[in-house]
């Protein structure tokens, strides 16, 4: 299967680099340069995944990444940033994103995590059954879309797949260890406990009534999260 990258990056040797090794590894890359040019592209083409810096001339890579989810799009996300501090660490998570990798890189790092997210937005990672039910939430598996109350979740790749997890796994204890294994290409390095908590905190939003007070992804403090059963 042929797979198209949009890079948003304002640094030409990166550009350079980026391109030359992604055409390589068999991936088509369009460049935008600047936010303007990435929404042209948008509008005009799918990709299979998005590069995105945070920091660009004319706006910044959130914005971009924002307006992709607002779409409804799950396309695979992940950020290109020098800016390794945790607020916009979280600040890139929440406005979306699936992944981040801080400058500088080691390409075949890069490359891995694109290997990882393609991977995962194509659902060799879930189960066989075609939906999951449980109180006012429904997964389909198949459509790769949740619904609650019967209307659409607009759900990242990453908070649909840990969406599933916990579903499936409903009324047992999901240790955050085999979320962090099953979820992040088996082994937890790209993700942290972190990361894991921004995911849980934007899913109670979605989902719950009252996120400070759920009723189903319950926490399990000191062991990882549960899908509480309905009438539990």
């Amino acid at each position: 299967m042929e797979h198209t990258i949009l890079l948003l990056e304002d640094d030409k040797d990166l550009i350079d680099g980026l391109t030359y090794s992604l055409g390589r590894e068999g991936y088509f890359v369009d460049v935008a340069q600047t936010v303007k040019t990435a929404y042209a592209c948008l509008e005009t083409r799918e990709y299979s995944l998005l590069l995105l810096d945070v920091t660009l001339p004319d706006g910044n890579g959130v914005d971009v990444c924002r307006f992709v989810r607002d779409k409804g799009s799950q396309t695979p996300i992940i950020f290109l940033t020098a800016m390794d501090d945790e607020v916009n660490v979280i600040r890139g998570l929440d406005s979306g994103a699936d992944d981040y990798i801080t400058k500088p890189f080691k390409l075949g790092e890069l490359c891995s995590r694109i290997r990882a997210q393609l991977r995962r937005s194509g659902g060799n990672d879930m189960s066989a059954a075609n939906r999951f039910i449980s109180g006012p939430l429904s997964i389909d598996l198949l459509g790769g879309g949740a619904f609650l109350n019967s209307r659409p979740l607009n759900l990242t790749g990453g908070e649909y797949r840990l969406l599933c997890l916990l579903v499936r796994n409903a009324g047992q204890t999901v240790l955050r260890n085999r979320i962090l294994d099953e979820l992040w290409d088996g082994n937890g390095n790209f993700v942290d406990d972190n990361t894991l908590s921004v995911y849980i905190r934007r899913l109670r939003e979605k989902i719950e009534e009252d996120p400070s007070n759920p009723k189903y992804l319950l926490t399990v403090r000191g062991f990882g999260y549960r899908w509480g059963k309905e009438n539990e």
